[in-house]
């Protein structure tokens, strides 16, 4: 797919319903992204360190049950939106999220966790069809490429910032006033909602339909076989790449010694180094957004040169790569450059994912199909989450390997070690060192690595993403001359 209309042609071709429907998505991203690069380490640490002291399985399955909400809500929500109105939508999701997040403030143990999680899942799947749907409906097939660019960009503004600002707020356990500003920032939407965007228009094919008749329309999408076989295939590479956010950031935590960047990042902001010297872990992960702000518009040009399947395949060769590239050490610059990488696969292929539903979409069912486009992320980010919060238990977490250490070699007793707080496990570990001489955390640490391998976490997932890829590659080949969607399919004239 090409375009002969000059960048800002493009531009100018977008509608003023778009830009506001990409301030909304910045500040929603700018809270949800806030709350979201905490969560990994607040819900782990211990109470005594600010935490809530979940384990990583209770995590993994947390963040499974809050993608399976936040994926699936919105084949239905998607329908609603197209029938009921845009701006009702954005009105009950704002609502809904504000609630989430005041919840998570003060929630205890798994329970509480997994119901403010729930419903902030259920505020954002109510949000996404209504915005994506009016960058689908306030774009067109020459300028879409660059309008999911801009989208995407703007997306990561809001991903960008977050984790800076969040980082700054916490200070080193100061975890409920990130969540109370989502709230606030959330609360602010509500100003561009209701004063500047515009209902969009219906189709003019569009009837009124009742609201058994919407959900019963909703499933008629089941029937698309196309869009299904694709959605089933990048479930597979979903499963993988969310892990950068969800996993990643405790795999930093526990193992990468990130001294060796830190100085960069304390001349950025004082408020990204922890106290012993390290980078704070979703200041590291923010490099991805930080990228994409960077990089994104030309990169939408470049790809926009190209078929959305091919620049989207390529996309995935180069996230799969660096994906594994940034578990497989322990070293600060080689897992923030893997980052970087990753971003730019990610800028190639998740973009490319939204433009393509969008183009293919029947013009009255826009928010619908974009609301069937999150099956992906709720199966892969929910199986993901679900299966490597115990991989991740079993074969990377520190401090199960250090208490096994107590027990096997430093002779404690396991009740003894079963009982220590997370927190003083590995100084306990480290001063058995040297014959019991003692030795630092660092080389406790290094000691671990070279026992248990915990890399091994990242090759599994990359995996399961690097299968997806191959599969997307076999797809390609089959429909490029046919397109992605049965339904555009069988509108098209019989050769």
């Amino acid at each position: 797919m090409t375009t002969k209309l000059t960048v800002w042609q493009q531009i100018r071709g977008l509608r003023p319903n778009f830009w506001f429907a990409n301030w909304m998505e910045a500040n929603e991203r700018l809270a949800f992204f806030g709350a979201r690069a905490i969560l990994p380490l607040y819900m782990v640490y211990s109470v005594a360190q600010g935490g809530m002291g979940l384990s990583y399985s209770e995590k993994g399955t947390i963040f499974s049950i809050w993608a399976l909400v936040q994926c699936l809500v919105p084949m239905i929500s998607g329908g609603f939106t197209d029938q009921y109105g845009y701006k009702k939508s954005l009105y009950v999701a704002y609502s809904i999220n504000i609630l989430g997040y005041l919840s998570f403030a003060f929630a205890h143990g798994f329970w509480g966790a997994l119901g403010s999680a729930c419903l902030i899942g259920l505020g954002t799947a109510i949000f996404k069809p209504p915005v994506q749907g009016t960058i689908a409906k306030a774009s067109t097939e020459d300028n879409s490429s660059i309008a999911w660019g801009i989208f995407y960009w703007m997306v990561n503004v809001g991903g960008f910032l977050a984790p800076m600002l969040a980082a700054n707020l916490r200070g080193e356990t100061n975890f409920k006033l990130v969540f109370l500003c989502a709230a606030g920032v959330t609360a602010f939407n509500f100003v561009p909602a209701i004063v500047f965007y515009k209902e969009p228009e219906k189709s003019p094919d569009a009837k009124p339909k009742t609201v058994g008749q919407t959900f019963l329309d909703t499933l008629t999408t089941l029937k698309d076989k196309n869009f299904l076989v694709f959605l089933g295939i990048f479930s597979g590479f979903w499963f993988m790449f969310m892990q950068l956010w969800d996993l990643l950031p405790n795999f930093i935590d526990e193992w990468v010694v990130s001294r060796d960047v830190a100085p960069f990042f304390a001349w950025v902001s004082s408020g990204s180094v922890l106290a012993n010297g390290y980078v704070k872990p979703e200041v590291l992960i923010n490099i991805d957004s930080a990228a994409i702000i960077a990089l994104m518009l030309p990169i939408s040009w470049l790809t926009g040169k190209l078929h959305p399947m091919a620049a989207l395949i390529g996309g995935m060769v180069v996230s799969v790569a660096a994906f594994v590239g940034a578990g497989a050490t322990a070293t600060g610059w080689v897992v923030a450059l893997a980052i970087f990488v990753f971003a730019v696969g990610e800028m190639m292929c998740s973009p490319k994912f939204s433009e393509y539903i969008g183009l293919t979409a029947p013009p009255d069912k826009k928010a619908l199909y974009m609301g069937y486009s999150n099956i992906p992320f709720a199966v892969g980010w929910g199986l993901g989450n679900l299966i490597s919060g115990y991989l991740y238990e079993g074969l990377g977490s520190k401090i199960n390997f250090a208490r096994q250490y107590l027990v096997q070699t430093a002779g404690l007793a396991a009740e003894q070690v079963k009982l220590m707080p997370s927190e003083k496990v590995m100084e306990t570990m480290a001063a058995t060192l040297n014959g019991g001489q003692g030795g630092t955390v660092e080389e406790a640490t290094r000691l671990l690595w070279e026992a248990h391998h915990p890399w091994l976490v990242w090759v599994i997932l990359g995996a399961v993403g690097l299968t997806a890829t191959v599969a997307m590659m076999g797809y390609y080949v089959k429909t490029k001359d046919r397109g992605i969607s049965s339904a555009a399919l069988s509108a098209q004239p019989a050769p």
